[in-house]
């Protein structure tokens, strides 16, 4: 049991270290700039005018559309890598799978695309 937690020293050190310097870096920020906060500072909004609406307006359900849709193909690149560097030992199996896959996608993608889900008015 003791050489499985000797393993794991090097990951407690590395943690550790990492949580000193950021603590480190915090506490030498406080300590060297100087806080001398005034109303500006402090106001919720430091664009250059005063808010004109509510800032919990609702978005438009298309842009949550168009980034599941990003997701979807960034997720289908993610996945074409490994497959990409594995394919001369995957075989022919392999190869028509990622076929399939990629004819899923597809197919998706186009009943997206005649949908209008694309189109942005």
């Amino acid at each position: 049991m003791s050489d499985l937690l000797a393993d794991y020293l090097p990951i407690l050190i590395f943690l550790g270290i990492a949580v000193a310097l950021a603590g480190a870096i915090v506490g030498a920020s406080y300590l060297i700039a100087p806080q001398r906060p005034d109303g500006e500072k402090l106001s919720s909004y430091e664009c250059g005018f005063d808010a004109f609406s509510d800032a919990r307006g609702q978005f438009d359900v298309r842009f949550y559309l168009v980034s599941i849709l990003f997701i979807i193909f960034d997720l289908e690149v993610a996945f074409l890598f490994p497959w990409a560097t594995s394919l001369g030992e995957i075989g022919a199996f392999g190869f028509w799978s990622m076929v399939v896959f990629l004819g899923v996608l597809t197919i998706g993608f186009i009943y997206e695309w005649r949908k209008g889900a694309l189109e942005w008015e």
